[in-house]
């Protein structure tokens, strides 16, 4: 009989759910757009056993992967385990046997040496396939229309790095999946590795560098000519690991450094060039562009860390004010000398976290930008469901061009998770399409999906789909066209 601990990482709206379920027709009020046709993916970490050391962060839990399905009006759920090698190795013995989160010596002795991964942190669509993404391990794809599970992939065989990026982006130019890893020769390590992957998933660059010092390098950032990557103190050690200390740690005596790679043909680990600052907290990008021989890159940047699970190395308590992060754009100079900045520049000061664009203009100038906004002004009655345990009660969304903002509140029982753009056609201009996400309705343990028009959040849903059940808080999720993955209406 499985009994998960009396914690807050279990208990309330983070109970394991642990549910399989395919649903026609979902029940909703408003108005699903006739034309929208294709497949919203999120995945959730949810744990399929009690965790085997007796308790645990939420970053831990077994992935789950949601599919929303909208064509003709309407929607329908189907939701599926991503099978792991961890999922099927506990499935068959019927406990958990790995143990704390990226600590492999609190493991059982029959999985020592086995893939660790939850897949639990995306649900990424490329050349027709689905990504199940954690990024302490390989990709492990999936079929989009059925939810069966692959397994982990090394595109045809090329990738020799031991991880992939639970945050790639797609070259808009070419089409191709843009990725990294880092840790990529062994946990803790500062070997990263960089990859490009076309629609027929062929792996047809990959680069090896070292990053300045080992760390969760979470996201990164493409533009036209580079990849960028954001290199923060959230460090880890095997020391820390042999100590039964949680695997990051937070250290504000460590500079940030953001990372420069050609990413274009010919382009070797000595060509990255690194940019120095001092310490912050930034873990997802916005986006980023180049603008001649600059190239701005925009971030919700923190003061200090962000994830109390983490702490200070230092000892330091965990900061809630300095924990607010606001998009900031931080700008460096290819043709200037040295390791410096050129800027960095506050673009808000709305306080929001999990940033999302059309993603059709990745790399490129963009005037949008939507994220889940903190706001402490608001009523609250009831808390969790969140990132952290951040309150994220608000939908936000910035115009870089005008500076003009908008913001949705979901009342004082409920909280957000990320949005996701989708847009209206491959030919639309920017922004013009629709906002989808998960709204947790704390009061009523149980979910509603969300659509906005994108441009108009402040007028509220058009459409809001009611889920029967709780969907824990997922952490990042992406739109396919119903053409691209095979889905009939």
């Amino acid at each position: 009989m499985s009994h998960f601990p009396d914690s807050a990482n279990f208990t309330g709206f983070n109970t394991p759910s642990r549910i399989e379920a395919e649903i026609a027709d979902l029940v909703h009020t408003g108005t699903i757009p006739p034309e929208l046709n294709g497949a919203f993916f999120r995945v959730q970490p949810d744990p399929q056993f009690p965790p085997r050391m007796g308790d645990d962060i939420a970053f831990n839990g077994d992935g789950m992967i949601t599919r929303f399905h909208f064509h003709d009006g309407r929607c329908d759920l189907l939701q599926r385990w991503a099978q792991t090698d961890k999922w099927k190795l506990e499935k068959a013995a019927g406990k958990g046997l790995f143990g704390s989160y990226r600590n492999p010596l609190t493991d059982d002795d029959a999985v020592k040496g086995k893939i660790r991964g939850t897949a639990n942190t995306n649900a990424f669509v490329h050349g027709g396939k689905l990504y199940a993404l954690k990024e302490d391990s390989p990709a492990l794809a999936m079929n989009a229309a059925s939810l069966e599970t692959d397994g982990y992939t090394r595109f045809n065989d090329k990738m020799t790095g031991q991880t992939f990026t639970a945050h790639p982006k797609i070259d808009p130019e070419t089409g191709n999946m843009i990725a990294f890893g880092y840790a990529s020769s062994g946990l803790c390590s500062d070997d990263c590795t960089f990859y490009e992957i076309t629609p027929e998933g062929e792996l047809v660059q990959e680069i090896w560098f070292k990053a300045p010092y080992y760390n969760m390098m979470h996201d990164f950032a493409i533009t036209q000519d580079y990849a960028l990557f954001h290199v923060m103190p959230s460090i880890g050690s095997w020391d820390r690991l042999e100590k039964g200390l949680p695997h990051f740690g937070f250290d504000t005596t460590l500079p940030v450094y953001l990372g420069v790679l050609p990413r274009r043909s010919g382009a070797r680990a000595e060509d990255i060039r690194w940019f120095r600052r001092d310490t912050c907290f930034a873990s997802h990008v916005m986006n980023a562009f180049q603008e001649g021989s600059r190239i701005h890159f925009d971030t919700p940047e923190a003061k200090n860390n962000m994830f109390p699970f983490f702490p200070d190395v230092h000892g330091a308590p965990f900061n809630g004010m300095e924990a607010m992060s606001y998009l900031t754009r931080w700008t460096v100079d290819m043709a200037s000398n040295g390791e410096s900045f050129e800027s960095i520049t506050r673009l808000t000061e709305t306080a929001a976290e999990f940033p999302r664009i059309d993603d059709r203009f990745a790399g490129l100038p963009y005037r949008y930008g939507w994220m889940l906004e903190m706001d402490m002004r608001r009523p609250v009655e009831l808390k969790g469901g969140s990132a952290g345990g951040l309150l994220m009660n608000c939908l936000f969304l910035k115009d870089l061009e005008t500076g003009a903002e908008q913001h949705w509140w979901c009342g004082p029982v409920s909280s957000l998770q990320e949005p996701c753009f989708i847009p209206r056609s491959a030919s639309a201009p920017e922004g013009d399409g629709w906002i989808v996400q998960v709204c947790n309705r704390l009061d009523e343990q149980r979910s509603d999906l969300l659509l906005f028009d994108a441009l108009e959040i402040e007028k509220g849903p058009i459409a809001t789909i009611n889920i029967p059940f709780r969907l824990r808080f997922g952490l990042h999720g992406n739109w396919a066209d119903a053409a691209a993955i095979g889905l009939a209406a």
